[in-house]
């Protein structure tokens, strides 16, 4: 597969740069990826795709404010983009500058703070801090919004652009699937009898990095930091008894219990993955998934793909765009259920 076999125009007016008042008020694209059907729905009907016993997983990971701008001593302006705390007062960022950022550059940042360029890590430098680094960025740093989003951030993102049951600070990019959900509508769900699981990937900038190389094949995922508990194992393993579906809440908690799984059934976790899944992948654990509408050309474009096939997401796509869906990360939802031919036979620890 080629990366231009995930293209698809998308009109500019259709990318949402603002949630709508109500989190629960956006529309649902249902696709059946057995059949290619389509229907229409809004958020509120999730319900109705839900069966009693089936457990939703959500991502609790919560957003840190990793924008922070300063200038270079020089005098350049920089701005970092915060990747992952490395410990202590070190950190991994994106930096950009005019000039680019080399080791021993100092940048000068708001409080009178002062970060040290250490080393180079491919696309991201690593930094050390005068100060510990999440309590400085939890105080002086800003939302950070997807690059797409064509505006600065405002008081409302910091609340906004979180789930409502965000935990864990970790994140630089929100798992925008959980966008969606109130505390009203989780009620509903849990009075039908639905289940909830929690686990933990703290999503990073490399989330919005297209895919470079022509051939899909050669693309090498970032790496980023997931904990899947014991508590969550439990609730899979039960919904399987009870004859549930393991509904994933977004591509983050895909990737976070499919690498899980790698070895064989699911067990706990706790480390990195790099985990890239593109067709041919069999899913060992998700049985639906909710999502957003993904950029062209993304490894998460190619995920939904690889669940329920190309030409039935791409179908999905054009007609979310034909009927003015709104799409990213403050944009509209997708339940998916899967091709029969992407899932793997599922042994009694799955």
């Amino acid at each position: 597969m080629r990366r231009a076999d995930y293209f698809y125009a998308l009109p500019e007016a259709l990318i949402a740069s603002r949630p709508l008042p109500e989190r629960s008020a956006s529309r649902l694209l249902a696709l059946d990826g057995s059949t290619g059907a389509i229907r229409d729905l809004v958020f509120r009907d999730l319900g109705s795709l839900l069966w009693p016993g089936d457990v939703l997983v959500l991502n609790d990971t919560r957003v840190l404010p990793a924008r922070l701008k300063g200038r270079k001593s020089s005098g350049g302006a920089c701005e970092l983009l915060l990747e992952r705390c490395l410990g202590g007062r070190r950190f991994l960022a994106q930096a950009r500058a005019s000039k680019g950022v080399s080791p021993g550059a100092r940048i000068e940042l708001p409080a009178a703070a002062v970060a040290v360029a250490i080393a180079r890590h491919g696309d991201l430098v690593e930094f050390e801090l005068d100060r510990e680094v999440q309590a400085y960025f939890e105080a002086e740093g800003g939302v950070p919004l997807p690059p797409y989003v064509a505006r600065e951030a405002e008081p409302a993102d910091r609340e906004r652009y979180q789930t409502v049951y965000a935990a864990v600070p970790g994140a630089v990019a929100a798992p925008t699937a959980g966008l969606h959900f109130d505390r009203e509508s989780l009620s509903r769900l849990a009075a039908q009898g639905v289940e909830v699981a929690k686990l933990t990937l703290h999503v990073g900038a490399g989330t919005f990095t297209p895919l470079r190389a022509e051939e899909i094949d050669a693309h090498r995922m970032h790496a980023e930091r997931i904990r899947v508990p014991v508590e969550a194992v439990a609730a899979i393993a039960a919904a399987r008894r009870r004859g549930g579906r393991v509904v994933a809440v977004g591509t983050t908690v895909v990737r976070a219990l499919e690498a899980a799984a790698e070895h064989g059934g699911l067990e706990p976790c706790d480390g990195e993955t790099e985990l890239f899944i593109r067709p041919g992948y069999r899913f060992r654990v998700v049985d639906a998934l909710l999502t957003n509408f993904h950029l062209p050309e993304s490894t998460l474009l190619v995920l939904v793909s690889a669940f329920a096939g190309r030409e039935c997401v791409l179908a999905a796509y054009h007609h979310a765009i034909a009927g003015r869906y709104r799409f990213y990360s403050y944009g509209d939802a997708m339940f998916v259920t899967p091709d029969p031919a992407a899932l793997a036979e599922r042994g009694a620890k799955a």
